[in-house]
């Protein structure tokens, strides 16, 4: 368990919350004035009302509540999104309608899901040459069907 350092950058805005004790993503939920329509092909920003402090050696990752994609096709564009130790900002949340019809975001919807995961820094070098592998440089579908 960490205990992440939560800013309400505005009145009322809603702590990430856990659904059930399994759940491994905490719901983050729309702060907006008025409903947002994102029309069909569009990709809008919905801000969240909060900022985080992430321990050192840790991100958020904003990513897609199964819901909204499988019932309205709604769905976070850079999924996992994000988010560093070191950013004190708003978290917003941009998302994509890829249904076939307008969706309505209205305030305090749940909108995505946040998960808190560790991360490794790693440090890069050039080299001369690469050790060989059996894939070697296959790309896209070349270890088969």
């Amino acid at each position: 368990m960490i205990e992440i350092k939560v800013l309400a950058l505005k009145a009322g805005a809603s702590l990430p919350t856990y659904a059930t004790e399994g759940s491994a993503g905490a719901d983050l939920r729309a702060f907006i004035d008025e409903p947002i329509v994102i029309e069909v092909g569009e990709r809008v920003l919905i801000p969240t009302g909060i900022a985080l402090e992430l321990p050192h050696g840790y991100e958020a990752q904003v990513r897609p509540r199964r819901g909204l994609a499988a019932k309205a096709g709604v769905t976070v564009l850079n999924s996992p999104g994000t988010i560093d130790s070191d950013y004190r900002g708003e978290i917003t949340v941009i998302l994509i309608n890829h249904g076939s019809e307008p969706f309505i975001v209205q305030h305090g919807e749940r909108i995505a899901q946040l998960i808190i995961a560790p991360v490794v820094q790693a440090s890069f070098s050039f080299s001369p040459l690469l050790d060989s592998t059996e894939r070697g440089s296959g790309g896209f579908g070349s270890t088969g069907v």
